[in-house]
């Protein structure tokens, strides 16, 4: 079953979650940054993206590793659904404690992972109506 699509939170809401990261400075710009963050606070629980989905999504097709980059450097304890975006192979791209972490947090909303480390992108890749 496909889940529905939903619409994405206004950029209000993802300048809420950019005054979060005040606290830890990136290099990246920030209107990139708040685009991440406006994308990534859309994904409905128990759903999954890749960095590449997002770099699409925010215009930035080439940007995927960018993605991964302001994701790496949210504050501790941001509310934003950072684990909910993994890699274009279904997989969570952390390591050590992270991955488990990452992992804990996907299955806790039901996604299933496979002993191979996988998430089935069919059936749980995020169906998003644009921005």
């Amino acid at each position: 079953m496909t889940p529905p699509r939903t619409k994405l939170p206004s950029l209000d809401d993802a300048e809420t979650l950019n005054d979060t990261a005040e606290q830890n400075p990136q290099p990246i710009v920030d209107n990139f940054r708040q685009r991440v963050f406006h994308v990534v606070a859309a994904i409905p629980f128990g759903q999954v993206t890749t960095y590449g989905d997002i770099a699409r999504l925010i215009g930035s097709p080439r940007a995927a590793r960018q993605v991964g980059g302001v994701l790496k450097r949210l504050p501790e304890g941001s509310a934003l659904p950072w684990y909910r975006v993994i890699n274009r192979h279904g997989e969570i791209s952390l390591v050590g404690e992270d991955y488990l972490r990452q992992k804990n947090a996907l299955l806790a909303e039901g996604i299933e992972i496979s002993p191979a480390g996988r998430i089935d992108l069919q059936q749980y890749r995020w169906r998003y109506s644009e921005l």
